[in-house]
């Protein structure tokens, strides 16, 4: 590990168009004269220099939306990726037809084959330009949403920035937090409706094009999700509806009578902890260097990742202006060290984004040396159990970072923080559903999809004089819609998935734990589901697997 590159210096050249032709060509006339081997090694190490150029160059405009050398970067990104991606499609179609199949799997492992069989069904020339118009778009997106400048307690801040008032003990001031939030997306209603109806057209003439009838289907194959359809999605649906939102409601009237409010607000939502919910026991450095003693007494090759983190300047934590909202992961294959990309504001947030990322994060270490670039990640379900997990499992050193005082408290907040999202991130995957079964709804039918499933899902919601989220515009403020279109159900496959972990821990921390590793270690090697069964967890479309882990939770919670 002491050997490891530090961030800044890890740099790869500007990729060509022409540069990536002639690359790819040698990489068939390898294949022709019959050094496979040779061949398979060359596009892996092409793939791996593009995929870090790439990530490099999306982190640069995320660190800076403002920054228009960091903004033209991106925008000749976008404009590459589908010359990229046609090139590497058109590879993965010949490999697929090699008559020697059993060598092929030999040489890259079948799933990878599995992955490509579905990667070549998403492309077609015929849709580059649409591809670089999407990016672009959500390009857009990003910039309008990291544009917001809000006045609030005589203080000028982001979205990320409201954090803080929005969870504040004070009624009042959570409520303002919220009024100044929504009247941000009120002021920019006809932007946001504009761009996501131009995403919705867009992405349907793309599935059309590929001879599908909808984009939900684009969208499952983009995905790589080759073990699962829309049909096991809706019975996972069903089973939050069933399992997770009494009690989440349950949870929520308890709060109301505890506070001794008349009704529970929207506003109120957030405010988990009667005494305040627990924040970080200090800034940005403090956590930093709290983390690590956590870290340490969690798993020593955690902690040995993160000092390598720390110290080597792989991650950017801090909350500032035109930096973009939100928090990711990504990786520099060439390097085998990832990034953490987060906004603190100096609430519980803090430490659930970077418990979260970090799960990410160490889970790319742990498979770096799998063979072939598509083995480094998982799809995305199956990643979000590794950051979703590690949420979970520090619990028993999460003091370090709230103060020991608050540990119990953070950790019951935490629990129930994560069960009411659950209903939530399914009305968020049902309402994509709806609006790609209908791409020629009107920007109002949307929002009135939103609200009909709001009343399904979260039937406790009370927006008060929010008039903007009365309307159903609730569901503009989640950049996943707009950027990444059905990765959402992920997030709340892995958390049925990750409280197993939990439940698991509960019992036998050291196996738990050995098993998260042991996960992390098998990176994108699998489907979820096999990933899923190979960690002894049961898979989220398995009847019950949500009633389990619902009724550890009752336990704990009382209720």
């Amino acid at each position: 590990m002491t050997d490891a590159p530090r961030f800044a210096d890890i740099a790869e050249p500007k990729p060509t168009k022409a540069g990536l032709v002639q690359s790819y060509a040698a990489i068939g006339a390898a294949l022709d004269s019959g050094q496979r081997a040779t061949a398979l090694a060359e596009w892996d190490r092409l793939r791996r220099q593009y995929d870090t150029w790439s990530a490099l160059v999306h982190l640069r405009f995320a660190q800076d939306t403002t920054d228009p050398t960091a903004r033209a970067d991106r925008d000749y990104a976008d404009a590459l990726s589908p010359e990229a991606a046609d090139l590497e499609i058109a590879l993965k179609r010949r490999l697929l037809a090699d008559p020697d199949r059993t060598g092929i799997a030999a040489a890259v492992g079948s799933h990878a084959l599995a992955l490509w069989a579905t990667d070549v069904t998403t492309f077609d020339p015929a849709i580059k330009p649409d591809l670089e118009e999407e990016s672009q778009l959500s390009a857009r997106y990003t910039e309008l949403l990291a544009s917001a400048k809000l006045q609030i307690a005589g203080q000028t801040v982001n979205l990320a920035g409201l954090g803080p008032y929005a969870e504040h003990p004070d009624r009042s001031i959570r409520h303002e937090a919220e009024r100044v939030r929504w009247g941000f997306f009120a002021a920019n209603a006809q932007a946001l409706d504009d761009l996501y109806d131009q995403l919705v057209k867009l992405r349907h003439r793309m599935a059309l094009k590929l001879g599908l009838e909808s984009y939900t289907t684009l969208a499952y194959r983009r995905l790589r999700r080759v073990d699962y359809g829309p049909e096991d999605v809706v019975r996972y649906r069903d089973q939050v509806a069933c399992h997770v939102v009494p009690l989440v409601g349950r949870l929520l009237q308890a709060r109301r009578a505890e506070n001794g409010w008349d009704r529970l607000h929207f506003w109120d939502e957030a405010l988990i902890d009667p005494a305040g919910n627990p924040k970080p026991a200090g800034d940005h450095d403090v956590l930093v260097a709290a983390a690590q003693a956590m870290f340490d007494g969690m798993d020593p090759r955690l902690a040995a990742f993160y000092r390598l983190m720390s110290q080597g300047g792989f991650m950017d934590l801090k909350n500032r202006p035109g930096k973009a909202g939100g928090g990711f992961c990504t990786s520099f294959p060439t390097a085998g060290v990832p990034f953490i990309f987060a906004n603190f504001n100096g609430t519980h947030h803090d430490i659930g984004v970077f418990t979260h990322e970090m799960g990410h994060a160490f889970q790319n270490w742990e498979s770096r040396e799998l063979p072939g670039v598509d083995y480094l990640w998982p799809t995305m379900e199956a990643a979000e159990i590794n950051s979703m997990g590690l949420e979970f499992l520090s619990y028993p050193g999460i003091g370090q970072l709230v103060g020991q005082a608050s540990a119990d408290r953070f950790r019951r907040m935490h629990l129930i923080g994560a069960l009411a999202f659950l209903p939530y991130g399914v009305c968020v995957d049902h309402f994509q559903h709806e609006v790609f079964a209908n791409p020629e709804a009107s920007p109002a039918d949307r929002h009135a999809m939103w609200s009909r499933l709001e009343k399904l899902y979260m039937p406790w919601t009370d927006y008060g004089d929010l008039d903007y989220l009365t309307k159903g515009g609730r569901w503009q403020a989640k950049p996943h819609i707009y950027g990444s279109p059905f990765y959402y159900i992920d997030y709340t496959l892995a958390q049925c998935c990750a409280m197993q972990f939990w439940v698991k821990s509960r019992q036998d921390y050291s196996a738990a734990m050995e098993a998260y590793v042991g996960l992390c270690a098998r990176g994108g090697s699998a489907s979820f589901q096999d990933l899923v069964r190979s960690a002894g967890l049961v898979s989220p479309f398995t009847d019950g697997a949500l009633r389990d882990v619902v009724r550890e939770a009752e336990a704990v919670l009382g209720v």
